[in-house]
């Protein structure tokens, strides 16, 4: 079935390498960046494959509310529906770990932001939308007044709580009958993305394998029945034990806090 798919983050990495895939099979794509230039490059890379029908293009800086704010109230005048949304911006080193609120940078654009645009774009998703969030094997409990920008945070900590954070909202936002199916996937360790090379001085596996499981998810109906579980690419399952008492307290932690943050914003 032909679906209209928003990726973030799609200028290159596993983003990208989704976007291709998806493309190449005929599907409507809306692909976000941050950088002008970049998503440019990668909408005319994507229309020069063949069997694409449709590039849309999104500029917004995830790293702050407001425009995420402004990036869905952009996609909401322009789409009546939209099937398929993929949560793929992330971020790992930055020389600049607050934004302008003063909350981690990490936390915004790999867990806060993504919670943001999918309530906001819920309303085209509807019921029978999809989510697909990306996580990580790296997972580490969520300090809230890390979270908030209180407590600094290495590069590697700071990540594996984002991802946690994440996989974690997933759960809760699956919760509401009314809204889009939601999955979180770690798509495989350390592949070969801008990410992986700058932060840990390597090559890192092939894209494909991210980006094959990420297309697999937001495509097949057979993940329906997975509404707000976590699939391990690196184990090749969903994971099997359920979430303990301390992640689903940490879940309702999480969520607070985002609200909180997003009502100030």
């Amino acid at each position: 079935m032909h679906k209209t798919i928003l990726i973030t983050g799609a200028t290159d990495g596993i983003g990208f390498e989704t976007a291709k895939k998806l493309a190449s099979l005929g599907h409507d794509l809306i692909i976000h960046g941050r950088n002008k230039e970049k998503l440019k490059s990668a909408q005319l890379k994507l229309l020069a494959l063949t069997n694409v029908s449709k590039v849309d293009t999104m500029l917004a800086d995830l790293s702050d509310l407001e425009a995420v704010k402004d990036l869905a109230a952009t996609i909401l005048a322009k789409y009546k529906s939209i099937d398929v949304l993929i949560n793929n911006a992330g971020v790992f080193k930055t020389s600049a770990t607050k934004n302008k609120q003063g909350l981690d940078v990490r936390f915004v654009v790999n867990s806060i932001a993504p919670y943001y645009l999918s309530q906001l774009l819920t309303p085209v998703l509807g019921k029978n939308g999809r989510i697909v969030n990306l996580s990580s094997a790296a997972q580490s409990p969520v300090n809230i007044d890390a979270m908030l920008g209180r407590v600094d945070l290495d590069d590697m900590l700071a990540y594996a709580q984002s991802k946690l954070a994440i996989r974690l909202w997933t759960h809760s936002f699956s919760l509401n009958s009314e809204s889009p199916d939601c999955i979180s996937v770690n798509p495989g360790s350390l592949l070969a993305s801008k990410m992986v090379k700058e932060g840990f001085a390597i090559a890192g596996n092939d894209l494909s394998i991210g980006a094959n499981i990420v297309s697999e998810i937001a495509l097949s109906p057979d993940m329906a029945e997975h509404n707000g579980q976590y699939f391990d690419n690196d184990l090749g399952h969903f994971a099997t034990e359920p979430l303990s008492k301390q992640q689903l307290t940490m879940a309702v932690d999480i969520i607070d806090t985002m609200q909180h943050i997003i009502n100030n914003d």
